[in-house]
């Protein structure tokens, strides 16, 4: 498929509201020139083109071939670098009704506008210098985030803490490339003695700076947890009580429940949040030998799910005896909670020791203290960022953070072993090239249209 084109001289625009239904509508307009263009079809267009930056005007959106009426609308102006893109802007208010805004957008392109791209109104926004790329990548992580805590922490990126920590270590390296260099560039009797760096001296000062990219790559898990989720299975033999755990971690009946073995024979999934962290939940077919060609297929599904699973809640019946060899999911596992369900039967049998939790799905007793410490499991397998420190979730930034890494690691044994400075400076500047493609600095046209074209329209 073929990547878009970016013309950053065009006139765009793009409804940034959803295609339904609705009271009001946005469309974002944008482009040197945009607030002319757009007086072609606004009334009265000496409003607009009288109207100051960060304003909003009334007036109305007409057929410039008819001159009939489409809309009544709120307009906000800005003009020169004081908008989202940096550039001459209109967001225009409209009623959300589509026949109407399919008239508007038709209007806009007779009067010289183009729909805009994927992302293409960040893009202009980063090409403009209003953003650097960790923000830019923070705008679509906070449009596509399915929790609070997934957009609390989307938000902190925007506001730069990324792009801070990502200058701070590039900063820190230029300045020991630039001492290098300066050895290259003049002779010894030429230059001070103190503005050389020492090989011992830089060695300790390129290991300071790995781990502290280290360290900012292993924030990486904290920040997928909270984009993408973590799956959890709930697993275990027919009538185990998985679906009725389901249902009851849902708040909802959405899984059908019956003393009949074998009623899931499929897996269904849905998603909750706890304490902002999405989890994505998976009621598996119970295990157990069949006959039912279907029953089995089900189960060898709920197999896979199982396996490809970050965590897996296995449920016995307390107040039964579970298939063979189920005896020996006892021992606890990283990802795997033992759940001794049915608690509420008058059948129930004390749990066995080990780390087992004991539970009633139908009544609700247990079902805080799995939560609580499915929670602490998960959290104990991300690298906890301090709440001030910087945060990644795009693994284009993991990538370029382990490349900086490795040439500043490689450029360190590479000291060790008494390589030249000039064979030196070019490790170095591996490293600064992966920085800089961290925020924009070194990024190619090719790496920004890849990277925008996953953007929502109108972002």
């Amino acid at each position: 498929m073929n990547e878009p084109a970016y013309e950053q001289d065009d006139l765009i625009f793009a409804l940034a509201t959803g295609w339904d239904v609705s009271a009001l509508a946005l469309i974002r307009c944008s482009g040197p020139g945009c607030l002319e263009a757009a007086g072609r079809i606004f009334f009265p267009p000496e409003r607009l083109a009288a109207a100051a930056g960060q304003t909003l005007i009334h007036g109305f959106i007409r057929d410039p071939r008819t001159g009939d009426t489409l809309d009544e609308v709120t307009a906000a102006v800005y003009r020169g670098r004081r908008s989202y893109t940096g550039e001459e802007s209109l967001e225009i208010m409209a009623h959300g009704g589509l026949p109407g805004l399919l008239a508007i957008e038709d209007c806009l392109r007779r009067a010289g506008f183009r729909d805009a791209g994927p992302g293409e109104f960040t893009l202009r926004a980063f090409l403009n210098g209003k953003m650097d790329l960790t923000r830019a990548e923070a705008v679509q992580e906070i449009v596509s985030a399915r929790t609070l805590g997934a957009h609390k922490d989307a938000l902190r990126r925007l506001s730069g803490s990324v792009e801070a920590e990502v200058s701070r270590i590039r900063e820190t390296l230029l300045n020991l490339a630039a001492g290098v260099e300066l050895q290259l560039d003049y002779p010894e009797d030429e230059i001070d003695s103190g503005d050389l760096p020492r090989p011992g001296d830089l060695r300790g000062d390129l290991r300071t700076l790995g781990e502290s990219l280290a360290r900012l790559k292993r924030t990486f898990e904290e920040g997928r947890l909270y984009r993408e989720g973590v799956r959890i299975a709930l697993a275990g033999a027919v009538n185990a009580g998985k679906s009725s755990l389901f249902n009851r971690l849902l708040v909802q009946n959405r899984a059908l429940t019956s003393q009949e073995p074998g009623t899931t024979r499929d897996y269904l999934e849905a998603e909750i949040s706890l304490e902002g962290i999405p989890l994505l939940l998976y009621d598996t077919a119970g295990l157990r030998e069949t006959e039912s060609p279907v029953e089995r297929e089900g189960i060898e599904r709920s197999r896979e799910i199982t396996a490809g699973a970050d965590f897996v809640l296995y449920l016995i019946d307390a107040s039964g005896t579970g298939p063979a060899g189920e005896a020996a999911l006892l021992e606890n596992r990283e990802n795997r909670l033992i759940l001794w369900n049915k608690m509420d039967s008058p059948q129930a049998q004390p749990p066995p020791s080990g780390e087992v939790f004991p539970l009633s799905a139908l009544t609700g007793a247990g079902v805080e203290e799995v939560k609580g410490e499915l929670l602490r499991r998960i959290r104990g397998r991300v690298c906890p960022a301090d709440r001030g420190e910087a945060v990644i979730a795009s693994a284009r930034q993991r990538d370029l953070l382990e490349r900086a890494g490795e040439a500043l690691a490689a450029a360190e044994e590479d000291l060790a072993g008494g390589i030249p400075y000039d064979l030196l400076a070019v490790r170095l500047r591996e490293a600064l090239d992966a920085l800089g493609e961290i925020t924009g600095e070194t990024a190619g046209e090719e790496i920004l249209q890849r990277m925008f074209s996953h953007f929502c329209v109108g972002k």
